[in-house]
């Protein structure tokens, strides 16, 4: 592969939603249309696919079964791309970013579970900078090998260890915590990677 490319997946969540311009009710949009919601990404020097469940699926609806068909996608893709993303809702984030994690076994490509609390379309929406920031952490790499070669969640500048992470706050962008295990990165200025 001459470029990185990276697998985007769009499960459902806050993060996909737009407001009808007519009605004012919160509605799913076409991630086929990604680049149109989110111009910065043009900006990266990365290929990104992205695959749409259809219908999207509330969080509260993840289950094993789920689970299983998200291992199957990135089975079925894993030696097509440099690392994979996944955008959930946040209120099961967790639950799904540690099952994978088991599931996974020996990964070797960093599979990057995030979300938002406010919806892409919206002007304050932390949903642009989570999901720009989860791909800049698939595409990185030191020495040709992924600095994150695992099942993490980013949100709110910090990449957490997916087995290790709780959502503890509905109501601010700062909604994960690890408690018994520090960040794996921190995303200021730079990226820094511990």
């Amino acid at each position: 592969m001459q470029k990185k490319s990276i697998y985007v997946a769009y499960t459902g969540g806050t993060i996909g939603m737009i407001e009808n311009e007519k009605t004012g009710a919160l509605e799913n949009f076409n991630f086929e249309q990604l680049r149109h919601h989110i111009p910065e990404l043009k900006q990266l020097n990365f290929t990104i696919d992205s695959l749409q469940f259809n219908p999207p699926m509330d969080s509260s609806d993840m289950d094993p079964e789920i689970w299983k068909k998200l291992a199957q996608i990135i089975g079925d893709n894993y030696d097509n791309y440099f690392g994979f993303v996944i955008l959930h809702g946040t209120d099961t984030m967790a639950y799904t970013a540690s099952a994978l994690s088991f599931m996974l076994e020996n990964l070797s490509k960093p599979v990057i579970l995030t979300g938002s609390q406010l919806p892409i379309g919206m002007l304050r929406t932390d949903g642009k900078e989570n999901l720009i920031t989860a791909i800049e952490i698939a595409a990185a790499k030191e020495n040709g090998l992924p600095l994150v070669p695992e099942v993490c969640i980013f949100f709110e500048n910090d990449l957490l260890r997916g087995n290790r992470t709780s959502k503890i706050n509905a109501d601010n962008f700062n909604a994960f915590r690890s408690y018994n295990y520090p960040a794996l990165a921190h995303a200021g200025i730079y990226i820094k990677y511990d």
